[in-house]
């Protein structure tokens, strides 16, 4: 009888378009089971915004039961505002997970690319590809903030294999697929 190890929600923050996935993990084996997002561009007032994010990741909790959240970091841009909104953002969610009393774990955009593709320079197609293929997605969404959410979960059950992954743990692509083989095909 499998039974399941852990189950991971993964978040890509965001106050126009949140990305979402979540991951169980079957006698060590990674499977999605939900990917989506939640568009929020009708919503004209940030504080709006950032209450329907709340209540969006403390429905995704109460459906999915996380053991832990997993969740990209805001990206540093140029514009001081967009990193500003991108933090409340992410602070909303994980305010939801905090009430819930679920670990929170956050992950730069370049770490979480490079535990997906062994690089953290890859386009947000690349990503998901690779885990199109790795956790055998039939179709991607079309919107691939759902696609960043995934990868933060399966970002997240990696570095609980290994973490040291995404700190120079591959030197290339070809030094990735050695010492991954199993995810690259």
């Amino acid at each position: 009888m499998k039974t399941a190890s852990k189950v991971i929600l993964g978040i890509d923050p965001g106050t126009v378009i949140m990305g979402y996935g979540v991951v169980e993990v079957i006698d060590k084996k990674p499977y999605a089971v939900v990917i989506g997002d939640v568009k929020m561009a009708k919503l004209a007032n940030h504080y709006v915004k950032l209450q329907h994010i709340f209540n969006r990741v403390t429905k995704l909790i109460d459906e999915y039961h996380p053991d832990e959240l997993a969740i990209e970091s805001p990206f540093m841009g140029k514009n001081a505002q967009v990193a500003i909104k991108l933090g409340r953002a992410q602070g909303a969610a994980i305010a939801a997970a905090l009430q819930r009393d679920i670990p929170i774990f956050e992950y730069a955009p370049r770490k979480i690319k490079m535990a997906i593709t062994g690089t953290g320079t890859a386009s947000k197609e690349q990503v998901a590809a690779l885990l199109q293929n790795i956790l055998k997605l039939t179709e991607l969404p079309k919107n691939l903030d759902a696609t960043d959410g995934l990868a933060a979960a399966l970002c997240h059950y990696y570095q609980t294999l290994n973490p040291i992954l995404g700190d120079g743990a591959s030197k290339n692509w070809s030094d990735f697929v050695k010492k991954n083989p199993g995810r690259v095909k």
